[in-house]
């Protein structure tokens, strides 16, 4: 059976201290409350001990928001799946829209990040999306089966099974626009069955589609009511522990 997850991502906001605070008010307002999904938050590096430590002894998930293509050595500045997993972290945020638009993230660097990231016990949270005018083009469905091919389909069947999707339709991210219920679970079946396609019903059935764009408590429970929707990717509402807590309830 496949997981019904809700991530947050703090993306580059809170100092260390603002993190540590913020991971003990989710823990709070987590106590005693029966959860039908499995929580992560996935904040900066440098936060990434003392989050763990904080949440210990709870069900919470922590993850980094990115991680190297590379092992180890001189690349200055950058930070290793070996260094995130050291820390505690079970997740890892890979392949996101801001950094394939920003840092210029390729399919081939991302395999690789993949490929390490599994190498170290970490689960990738893999995200696929198309920007706004690849969906006014009509091309959303093609983008989105590429992005998940060429960086994922040299995976075994079982490295595959240990995958997280999240599919974030850019054009909906900060934007305060949301894909309809309908959008989400429409391109959530299409990559289900794009992966069924190459690794059988079975692997397809029981990944982990998150939806990742825009999404609240206001409009989690819709989203989440679809089929194939299994969660979301939080950006913005995450950063707040009563919002977050709405998204978490929602199923």
């Amino acid at each position: 059976m496949r997981k019904n997850i809700v991530a947050g991502n703090w993306k580059m906001n809170t100092t260390l201290q603002e993190g540590v605070a913020l991971a003990n008010e989710i823990k709070e307002a987590l106590n005693g409350v029966e959860t039908k999904c499995d929580v992560v938050i996935a904040t900066p590096f440098t936060h990434l001990v003392s989050v763990v430590a904080a949440v210990e002894g709870t069900s919470i998930g922590v993850g980094a928001e990115n991680c190297a293509d590379k092992t180890e050595g001189a690349f200055t500045g950058e930070v290793s799946a070996k260094m995130v997993a050291s820390t505690g972290a079970q997740y890892v945020i890979l392949g996101h829209s801001e950094r394939r638009a920003y840092y210029h993230e390729t399919p081939e660097v991302l395999k690789e990040k993949v490929l390490l990231a599994l190498e170290n016990n970490l689960t990738p949270i893999f995200c696929v999306g198309e920007v706004l005018a690849e969906r006014e083009a009509g091309e959303h469905f093609n983008v989105v089966a590429a992005q998940v091919k060429e960086s994922l389909f040299n995976l075994t069947a079982d490295e595959f099974s240990k995958i997280v999707i999240a599919y974030e339709p850019v054009w909906a991210i900060g934007t305060g626009k949301t894909a309809t219920a309908d959008q989400a679970q429409e391109i959530h079946a299409f990559i289900r069955q794009t992966i069924a396609e190459k690794y059988g019903n079975e692997v397809a059935d029981n990944t982990s589609i998150l939806y990742g764009g825009s999404c609240k408590p206001s409009n989690a429970g819709e989203l989440f009511a679809k089929p194939d929707v299994d969660g979301g990717l939080i950006g913005g509402a995450a950063l707040k522990a009563d919002s977050f807590l709405g998204i978490i309830t929602a199923f």
